[in-house]
């Protein structure tokens, strides 16, 4: 393991250059529904032509506003990032489908769309396979090049978090963005109501007052319009979760403050963005405002573009993503044994001062290249590959 040079300024990794100069680190294509409707005809694409990958999700019918904008703006991002080389959208029809491939077509990369009205699954199904054997036939000759750490982007969240977790693997978290991301890096955090308690502490973390006042006018919408105006006594069920309270964590402001050790010591956010919105400030920390949920907020971060997550676990959360590798770290020694499977770096050492946080910070910056390089996170081998589109409100 080069852990020595990891402190270093010269790190690169291989990856495939896309056309609009992203660089990712899987070479997917993928099938992608517009709706729900749609999920059996791309499953079945997807079936026919191996190499390619289906993305079935639960919406996409009857969405309006500012719901609808987070639908679209997710499905475009998720088409456009970097670690997939091309897209097949299918849709019921053709409007909103042709919506999703002009926004991924922007990217230069090769996208088609089919609507399914006029023509029946059976129909839609033989001329999207055809398109979709020519696209995994493409891909498949894409070269990997090396390129600079600056041209990666890398996102964390934490869960099922517990004792160990503020004392071991989101620090671990933290000494790698700290290293990474004056090197260029491009860094997202989120989790919204996790940081409750320590609201004045990430507020603080911003790279500038308005910066910090822009993220407290968030976490406050997130706090009186979602949980306040929603919560039916307090939210003893899901933040702390069962799982967080079984581990040790008695509070929610426990648990913030364990949740913030994954930026590190010096680093601030240099914005805050929406759901699924890419950064467009160049490089450095972002803010995204996201769910506490695992699923739903890895996928709103591969939606914003993010190649790598960082995904740092107490009691073990199995979660993976279909497109974005996610690398588990874990300090809980027990997790570590029973889990084993399921955690692709052991930080215990930490808690039995075997290890310290600057070389866990190394094994962590390692394993994040050799990850980008094309070593398969547990969650790929195992098949996880949760896909789980965020939704605002009732549809109409």
């Amino acid at each position: 393991m080069a852990a020595k040079q990891n402190g270093g300024s010269n790190l690169t990794f291989w990856g495939w250059r896309r056309e609009n100069g992203r660089v990712g680190v899987r070479n997917h294509v993928i099938i992608l529904p517009l709706d729900d409707l749609s999920n059996a005809a791309s499953e079945a694409v997807a079936n026919n032509i191996k190499g390619t990958l289906a993305l079935p999700h639960a919406y996409g019918r009857l969405q309006f506003g500012a719901d609808l904008d987070l639908h679209f703006r997710t499905l475009i991002g998720i088409g456009s990032n970097p670690n997939v080389a091309a897209v097949v959208v299918i849709g019921i029809e053709e409007g909103w489908t042709n919506r999703i491939v002009e926004g991924i077509a922007k990217t230069g990369k090769p996208v088609a769309g089919f609507g399914i009205e006029l023509h029946g699954d059976i129909d839609t199904i033989a001329r999207a396979s055809y398109e979709a054997k020519k696209m995994v036939q493409w891909a498949s000759e894409l070269k990997r090049e090396e390129c600079p750490i600056s041209d990666l982007w890398v996102s964390t969240k934490c869960g099922e978090s517990d004792t160990t977790t503020g004392l071991s693997s989101c620090p671990t978290v933290g000494n790698m963005y700290d290293r990474l991301i004056p090197q260029g890096v491009t860094g997202c955090f989120g989790e919204t109501t996790e940081i409750t308690g320590a609201e004045h502490i990430a507020k603080a973390r911003a790279a500038t007052p308005e910066i910090g006042e822009k993220w407290y006018r968030v976490w406050k919408a997130y706090q009186d319009e979602v949980i306040e105006a929603h919560k039916t006594d307090d939210l003893s069920d899901s933040q702390p979760t069962k799982g967080n309270i079984a581990g040790g964590l008695t509070t929610i402001e426990e648990k913030a403050l364990g949740n913030l050790e994954k930026i590190g010591r010096t680093c601030r956010y240099i914005d805050v963005l929406e759901p699924a919105e890419a950064p467009a400030k160049g490089p450095g920390l972002y803010y995204m405002d996201t769910s506490s949920a695992a699923a739903e907020c890895v996928t709103l971060m591969a939606a914003a573009g993010y190649a790598v997550h960082t995904f740092p676990t107490g009691q073990g959360n199995v979660i993976g993503n279909p497109i974005v590798p996610v690398i588990k770290i874990s300090g809980n020694p027990r997790t570590v044994r029973t889990m084993s499977e399921h955690i692709d770096l052991d930080v215990s050492g930490i808690l039995r001062r075997e290890q310290t946080l600057d070389s866990a910070g190394d094994a962590l910056i390692d394993m994040v290249i050799r990850t980008a390089n094309g070593r398969l996170t547990a969650a790929e081998a195992l098949g996880h590959r949760e896909f789980v589109m965020t939704k605002l409100y009732r549809s109409a």
